[in-house]
Parts: structure tokens; sequence; C-alpha cells
């Protein structure tokens, strides 16, 4: 899964791609129209989607998103997204599915609730098919 370009900045909807990088801020594409914009570090916060992990229990601290994107995806047939509003206990309830050995006292519902508006953004917009793809293409 490729999710180098992709980045989560505050302020902004959804996840942007990263067009460049500068001192001052960064240049940024929205998914959906295209339009680059400037967001600069003064206002902004920048987390790159490949830097973002989930901790869980045992010898690893953390699993990186890709692996969770790819669960999520693996098991979206059987296993439907929740809706973002939906009970806490539906919210933890589906995350213990799609990775089981999560932090349930550092994983938040707030975070979960993240994870799962991002897969669907780019579920959305077929990244997640496109990157499946890719990957076979490695092997």
């Amino acid at each position: 899964m490729r999710l180098k370009d992709l980045v989560v900045v505050t302020g902004f909807p959804g996840v942007q791609k990263m067009v460049a990088n500068r001192n001052n801020g960064m240049l940024i594409e929205d998914m959906d129209s295209g339009k680059i914009r400037f967001a600069p570090v003064r206002k902004h916060q920048f987390s790159p989607l490949e830097t973002i992990s989930v901790f869980v229990d045992g010898e690893d601290d953390s699993v990186e998103i890709r692996e969770v994107f790819q669960s999520m995806y693996d098991k979206l047939a059987d296993t439907p997204l929740p809706k973002l509003d939906a009970k806490t206990e539906d919210l933890r309830a589906y995350f213990a599915t799609v990775l089981p050995n999560h932090d349930r006292e550092r994983v938040h519902i707030s975070d979960i609730k993240k994870i799962v508006r991002w897969f669907q953004f780019l579920h959305e917009r077929g990244y997640m098919a496109m990157e499946e793809v890719a990957d076979d293409e490695e092997e």
C-alpha cells in the first residue's frame, strides 16, 4: 500500500495529497477538486499517513496504519464499516474484529473514528483498490 504522498492536515477535511514541501509550509492538493493550495506551518499541523500507527498489546508496541487499512479492506465484505455516529460499543466491537490485539486503553474512540473516516475517504476515491493491485505487481 502506497501512502507516501498522503497527509492529514489540521483545518482541512479528509486526506490531502502532498505536492511539494517548503520550509514554511506545504503545497497540498485536494483529492476531489484537484485544487492546490499552500498550508503554512504556522497555522497547520501535518501528519503523513505512512507515519501513523496504532497501539497494540504484546511484543510490538504499535502497528502501521497501512496494516490496519489492509485488514479493514480484507474484511470489508464480511464486516461493513460502522457509521461514525454509531455507539461506542459498536465502534469498539468493529475495531476488535479488524485489529483484535489493539490496546483498548490507549486507542480511544476518537482514534477509531478517525481511522474509519480516513479509510472511508480513501476507499470512496478508489485508493484502497489501487493499492491492492500495486501490492500484487510488486510480488
